[in-house]
């Protein structure tokens, strides 16, 4: 999740300490046209080498599920990962 200057008043007190914070939302989010598969795995390794190294991944990764977050890599993990694993086998 990247985390812009707008809207810092909205923030929850463990985004601001979020690794995230100043880097391109590009790089958490998917492009509004396709992107290829390549760029695409690129892109998502980029992202979760921030979030390996953010001291609030859980907070983040708590938010995404808590709020149903459909879109984006929130706590090191992409909306496909998190929908798997929150099915319950």
């Amino acid at each position: 999740m990247a985390i812009s200057t707008l809207g810092r008043l909205d923030r929850e007190p463990w985004q601001q300490r979020a690794a995230c914070v100043g880097d391109a939302a590009a790089l958490f989010y998917p492009p509004l046209r396709a992107e290829r598969k390549a760029i695409r795995v690129s892109r998502e390794a980029r992202a979760k080498a921030v979030c390996a190294q953010c001291p609030v991944r859980v907070d983040c990764l708590q938010h995404a599920f808590d709020h149903d977050e459909r879109y984006g890599i929130w706590g090191g993990m992409t909306d496909k990962e998190r929908r798997l694993a929150a099915t319950p086998d």
